[in-house]
């Protein structure tokens, strides 16, 4: 059922057995596994192969969702549900799912077309969080909810902690859009100052405006690192000028 381009090689065979061990789970099938690594653009050069990772990807993102509601219902019960729903964003977002892919290493193991490989798509986000998805509704299927449901619980947790302790990284951008419609009745509004590079090798600078203010520009090798960059020179300025009332204000999505 889960062949998908032949048998597996006996050198895929030993890589994807390092993958398991450093990752602490194990599957029942290889090929199951490997298809979780499977790019579109993979199938796309590869006429052998007809399936790619994102079905697993969509019924990851669903045993992802639950297992990190489930862990923080059950871990602060003390906290109201827009807190449980500000953290759960951030512990789900491409970015923490990125970061966990490459400790596991998924990176490596990754499934590409060649142009893919060639524009540096086994380091893109987007890519590596998708395979996370697609690992965890692969590991789903394969073992069952409670063994898939342990191996996200053990990944997230740490995460979750790093958000109580207020050492995550913030997302600016909705840091300071709450903040404006809060307490000024308006939302952030980013602009593109300017480009340069080449297509593979962009860089982009982004202000942003705020209540009458503008902030930046600032620079990002896409537009969203350069908002993200635009929105942290905002969030300084503000905390800067306002004091402990602005840094307060600020906070609203830190714990």
């Amino acid at each position: 059922m889960f062949q998908n381009g032949g048998a597996l090689s006996r050198e895929r065979k030993i890589q994807l057995n390092a993958f398991e061990k450093r990752a602490g789970i194990r599957f029942r099938s290889l090929e199951l596994l490997n298809l979780s690594f499977t790019h579109r653009s993979c199938c796309n050069e590869d006429p052998s192969r007809s399936l790619n990772n994102e079905r697993l990807e969509f019924l990851g993102d669903a045993v992802l969702g639950l297992a990190a509601a489930s862990c923080l219902y059950e871990r602060l019960e003390e906290r109201a549900e827009g807190d449980l729903a500000r953290i759960k964003s951030y512990v789900v977002s491409e970015e923490v799912l990125s970061e966990l892919a490459l400790s596991l290493g998924v990176d490596q193991c990754l499934l590409l077309g060649k142009g893919e490989e060639q524009s540096g798509g086994r380091a893109k986000r987007a890519i590596l969080a998708d395979a996370t998805e697609a690992l965890f509704g692969a590991y789903y299927l394969d073992s069952g909810f409670e063994d898939a449901f342990r191996f996200v619980r053990s990944l997230l947790e740490p995460e979750i902690g790093k958000v109580l302790q207020n050492r995550h990284h913030k997302d600016y951008k909705t840091m300071l859009q709450e903040y404006g419609q809060k307490y000024h009745r308006c939302y952030p509004q980013y602009k593109l100052v300017k480009k340069a590079g080449p297509d593979h090798d962009r860089t982009f600078w982004m202000s942003c405006e705020l209540a009458g203010s503008e902030y930046g520009p600032a620079m990002g090798k896409n537009k969203k690192e350069a908002e993200q960059c635009a929105a942290r020179a905002a969030y300084d300025a503000i905390v800067a000028g306002g004091g402990l009332e602005a840094a307060r204000m600020l906070q609203i999505d830190s714990q």
